[in-house]
């Protein structure tokens, strides 16, 4: 039978009949034309501890580039960390729970908890709350445009600006209203020189007028009838930013804003999926670079009866894969932010900081399982056929010299019913350290009508897998 590749760009479908591929902790990429296969599959980075601040998750988190530091939220206490993972405690807000919203001028960084402002000096060092009588209650987040601190607040329509470089200093004249419709802003942004108001159904584009009674206005016919479904969902992504957004027909989708408009990038088959999920509005998500892929990860907490679900978006093949960490249902990384070139992120349990981390195998030495689910293989007419041989191509000896991962191993497992069920591993090894012409395969599979394969490789080494065949030529 002639060679057949297995693996290629999709998702899990609603229905396993349908397709069942998907990738776990595993990243596409095309290559030119003339190489080993047209589609590759690498891991994941890997997590390599950066600090522990206690048993709580952090709220927040953003990078400070003026001083090479990072300002984190955990419980009470903001605290400054530096590349070294040492943190200085810089400041104590009055609440304990609860995400946060940060963003910076470059001298003077605010904080929002959703009850209070905080602005921290870097200059003078001094960390304040802010209790200008001009300050409204309840902030829930905050972005910075024009040398200004913007802020919205709990169930209103309308924000706040600072004074130029003062976020203790505010106007109770310098506000405006969302004024396409009277649409509670949920969220402000600032992107590409604008600022995004996002409501529960709509979103509003303003910029900078250079007035001296108020600084911004609403840019005409730039408004549309998108609004943002889960407030931590944003992050800057790719010159722009993405988010999970939703209008008046009431499912949900993720999108990528181009110009003034969304443009989706979930699937037909995410939206299904993340629709079924009993909430939505808790999901978050962070961004990141990996070797010229822009990444988005989005996160469900309320998904799989609570155990939660993470995706992986990659802008540069549009293409979604399943994140899980050790044990769990979901990825462990909740937010994330960057530092010096380097990407970090924080736990949802714990207040555990980690580094992503190419060249790291594990998530702070807990293994990582990577899966590859491959298309449907029939022929004509579901006439039987036998399977001979089905061969693994992907690069071998690459274990380590001591530990676990000194002989790693592949596991293949079958559907014989296009994804519903699933046979047992049956395990091979993908040669030691060195062994670069070992071949992953497995002999006299039997005769079927259709086969699903499902590859399995829990060791911690780099994998690169590159292809599947079914009876390949000897």
């Amino acid at each position: 039978m002639a060679q057949i590749q297995l693996f290629g760009l999709g998702v899990v479908s609603r229905s396993p009949f349908v397709t069942a591929k998907q990738l776990v902790n595993l990243y596409a990429e095309k290559r030119p034309r003339g190489e080993a296969a047209a589609l590759v599959a690498y891991g994941t980075p890997g997590k390599l501890l950066f600090h522990e601040f206690g048993d709580t998750p952090c709220r927040g988190g953003l990078e400070f580039p003026q001083g090479n530091v990072a300002y984190v939220v955990h419980r009470a206490i903001l605290w400054e960390i530096n590349n070294a993972g040492i943190a200085t405690n810089r400041g104590t807000l009055n609440t304990t729970t609860g995400r946060v919203s940060m963003d910076h001028n470059g001298v003077q960084v605010m904080i929002v908890d959703g009850t209070d402002g905080y602005i921290y000096n870097t200059v003078t060092t001094v960390f304040a709350q802010i209790t200008d009588a001009d300050f409204p209650a309840n902030p829930v987040t905050c972005c910075v445009l024009s040398r200004r601190f913007i802020a919205n607040f709990t169930d209103s329509s309308r924000f706040y600006v600072s004074d130029i470089d003062n976020g203790l200093a505010w106007d109770a004249l310098m506000f405006a209203n969302a004024e396409s419709n009277a649409d509670p802003i949920l969220a402000v942004w600032a992107s590409t020189g604008q600022l995004i108001l996002l409501g529960q159904m709509t979103t509003e584009f303003w910029g900078n007028s250079g007035a001296l009674d108020f600084p911004f206005t609403a840019l005409q016919g730039t408004s549309n009838e998108w609004g943002i479904g889960a407030i931590w969902s944003i992050a800057k992504y790719d010159n722009s930013f993405a988010l999970v957004i939703k209008n008046r027909m009431g499912q949900v989708m993720i999108a990528q804003m181009g110009g003034y408009l969304p443009k989706k990038i979930s699937t037909p088959d995410v939206d299904s999926i993340i629709n079924g999920y009993p909430s939505i509005s808790n999901a978050s998500a962070y961004s990141y670079m990996l070797g010229g892929h822009p990444m988005y990860v989005i996160n469900f907490p309320s998904a799989n009866d609570g155990d939660g679900a993470s995706w992986l978006y990659d802008g540069s093949t549009s293409m979604w894969s399943v994140l899980k960490s050790h044990l769990l249902e979901r990825d462990r990384a909740e937010f994330g932010f960057s530092l010096i070139g380097k990407q970090i992120v924080a736990d949802y349990a714990t207040g555990t900081l980690y580094r992503l981390d190419e060249t790291t195998y594990s998530e702070n030495g807990a293994s990582i399982t990577r899966e590859i689910t491959g298309e449907t293989v029939a022929i004509a007419d579901a006439a039987l056929f036998p399977v001979d041989c089905l061969r693994l191509e992907m690069e071998t000896g690459i274990g380590l010299t001591s530990g676990q991962g000194v002989n790693p191993q592949v596991a293949l497992s079958l559907s014989r019913d296009n994804g519903k069920t699933w046979g047992p591993d049956m395990w091979r090894t993908a040669g030691a350290i060195g062994e670069y012409g070992t071949r992953v395969e497995w002999r006299r599979l039997g005769t079927v009508r259709s086969i699903v394969p499902r590859i399995r490789m829990t060791d911690p080494v780099k994998p690169v897998f590159v292809a599947a065949c079914i009876n390949p030529p000897t």
